[in-house]
Parts: structure tokens; sequence; C-alpha cells
């Protein structure tokens, strides 16, 4: 069996791509196709496969800039040749779904949530985009919205990161889907005890990330937060954050592993598709404050992995903070450490094999459609991790 395993880009090593690691392991002869490649800052085990580029990754400046080329990008996929092979897995935030595969082939899609420029984060980026920019976008992303909807229909399978995205695959493309958590290596992280005195934010900084909130609530408060993470929005977290706020821009692994284990609790305010950091926060033995909003109320247990807030405001998340500390002691870290284990790497795996082989097979799966009712519930249980 022949194996292609498709990604939007390849530009480093976030959640996205431990997914694509790991289906590398899955699949050791399989080749991996994306739009953009940077091999250095990839790891090994993706750079061990064939990896082929579309055309954008020999446009100028792509490597730095490619997402100024989405709406070039549909037309770069489908340029991809891939009828030689009986399984094609495409990896979806950004456009990587709509390639064209061998009618008798078997096309599954990983979604860590529909596009995210195109869908629920469309005005976010309209109102982030420069004055050249922004005149152009809303006739191009509408092309581009029409054109997702469309190549839905070329996925044989969807699997969603969360219960979170499974909602929306139905909402968006009105497809049914199964959940299987993305992978995290929990049995990588130790804890220090005991722990130090300030707190951790750790996202790319972005504008969806709310990195301000947490800042600004911590500015208020005095406490201490380490900041870690680079992007757009770094130069003006730089300026706001005062003294007690500290940003250290860009860590290595054996540096991410060092703050999870010395901080107090882990800020988390971005409404996620599923957070892959809050659960390594918790494999590290470290308790959550986060949005009661998306993945993270599927991974964080209230009272015993962390707390919650509910809203996106400093107000809300300095009085979240507020009663953490009054009962900090209660958090044990081995049970936070034991519930993150149910979504480690080997446990991804071996549901993504089981589930990708009963399909190859031809067995449907048993889940009912995950539609919402009025007011917003859904209407099935989805498979647990």
């Amino acid at each position: 069996m022949k194996v292609a395993i498709v990604h939007y880009w390849l530009v480093g090593m976030r959640g996205g791509e431990k997914v694509i690691e790991a289906l590398c392991e899955l699949y050791p002869e399989a080749d991996v196709f994306t739009h953009v490649y940077r091999p250095e800052r990839i790891s090994p085990v993706i750079r061990r496969h064939r990896v082929t580029t579309t055309f954008i990754d020999r446009l100028p400046m792509a490597h730095r800039m490619y997402q100024k080329y989405l709406p070039l990008m549909p037309l770069a996929l489908e340029q991809l040749d891939l009828s030689a092979y009986d399984l094609v897995i495409s990896s979806e935030s950004g456009p990587a779904k709509g390639v064209l595969t061998r009618p008798d082939a078997l096309h599954v899609c990983y979604c860590h949530t529909p596009m995210r420029y195109v869908w629920s984060g469309y005005h976010d980026y309209l109102s982030s985009a420069g004055p050249v920019v922004r005149p152009l976008m809303p006739y191009a992303i509408h092309r581009l919205r029409q054109w997702d909807l469309a190549t839905a229909a070329r996925v044989d399978r969807f699997i969603a990161n969360s219960e979170t995205v499974a909602q929306r695959i139905w909402r968006v493309y009105r497809r049914d889907s199964t959940v299987i958590n993305p992978p995290v290596e929990t049995r990588r992280f130790a804890t220090a005890e005991p722990p130090g005195d300030h707190y951790l934010f750790l996202s790319q900084l972005v504008s969806y990330k709310r990195a301000d909130v947490a800042i600004e609530a911590f500015n208020r408060m005095g406490r201490k937060l380490v900041v870690v993470g680079e992007g757009e929005e770094f130069r003006r977290l730089k300026q706001m954050a005062g003294p007690t706020v500290e940003l250290v821009g860009h860590c290595s692994a054996e540096e991410l592993d060092r703050h999870y284990a010395a901080c107090r609790a882990l800020v988390f305010t971005a409404n996620e598709d599923f957070g892959i950091v809050p659960v390594e926060a918790m494999a590290a033995g470290r308790p959550v404050i986060a949005l009661n909003r998306g993945g993270a109320t599927e991974t964080v247990k209230d009272g015993l992995t962390g707390l919650f807030f509910d809203q996106q405001t400093p107000e809300a998340l300095i009085e979240a903070v507020q009663r953490f500390e009054a009962q900090e002691r209660r958090f044990d870290p081995v049970a936070i450490q034991a519930h993150a284990a149910r979504f480690d790497r080997a446990v991804f795996k071996s549901r993504l094999r089981e589930t990708i082989e009963s399909w190859m097979n031809g067995e449907e799966p048993s889940l009912a459609p995950a539609r919402a009712t009025a007011h917003g519930a859904r209407g099935r249980e989805l498979a647990p991790a």
C-alpha cells in the first residue's frame, strides 16, 4: 500500500507538525507533500521521508511569507499527482485536503479546524491585514471559501482533533467525523518540586491567542509571568509588559520543559481547537488556568487539573488566579500527570491505526451525525480519547 501524507506547510514543529511526525512513524514508507518546506526547522523523523513541495515553495520569499500566497494554494494542490497512492492522509487547517486522488484511493482528512483564515478567524485576519491587502481580502477569501466547501466532497473520512472541531466540521462542511485527539509526548516531562514563584504563558504570539489579556492581568496584579513564544505581536506585547512580566521569545525543547516544570501554573487565554500546550503543562504536573471555551474544556478538569475563567478579559483572569492561589495546595502533580497520560502519543497512534485499518477494510464507523441543536448543543456523543 502506497501512502501519501499532505500537510499545509512545514516551517516549524508545532501541534500540526507533531501529528505529521506521528503519521510518519506509523507509515515509515509514506511520501510527504506540502506547500513550503524548511527542513532545518523540521524534525529528523519527517526529514527521513521524501518531501515534495508545490510551486508555492519556489515563489519569492515563500519561506517567510507563505501565508501571503494563500489564494494560490488551491491551484498548487491540484497540480500534485497523487495517482500512485492507495491511502492519502491530509492534515487540514490550512489548504491541504483539496488534492486530487485516485477514484479507488481512501482520502482521510485529519482536521485541526476548518481553515481559520476563511471561517472562524476571518474577521480577525481581516482587521489585522495591512492597508494594501485588506481591500483585496473579501473577494479572495470568498473564492477560497467556495473552493474549501467544494473540496470537502473529495474527502472520504474526516477525523477531528477534538469535539469542538467535530462540531465545526459539521457546521461548515455538513460532514460527520471521528474524534482522535492529537499526540502529546506526555512521558518526556518531569515535575520540579517545589515550583517557582512565576506563572507561564506559552504560545505563538498572534492576535487570537490573546496574550495581551494575560499580560494586562499580571501587570495589574504585580505577579510574575514568563511569556514564551514568538510571532507578529511580540514587539507590541513587549512594550505593554510591566516589570513583573518577562517575554523570552523562542525556546528550545529542553528550555520549554524547564519552563513547564518550574511554573506555578500555566495561563491559557485562547479559544483553541484542541490546545496541546495545556496538556503538556499537565504532563509536567502543573495546573492550568484556562478560558472556558474550545478544546481546553475537553482536556482540563476543573478543580482537579486546573480552573476555568469565563470571559477573555483581564478582570476574569485576575479573579481566576486569585481563586487558584486560595486553593493551590489541593492540586496534586501526580494526579494531574495521570490525567494527561490519556493524551499520550502512543494512544494517538494506536487509535489512528485501528481507525484507518477499519476503513481500509470497508467497515463503517458507528457514529451518529455531529449535528447541533437549536441551542448549540451537540447531537451525539463522540468517541473518548
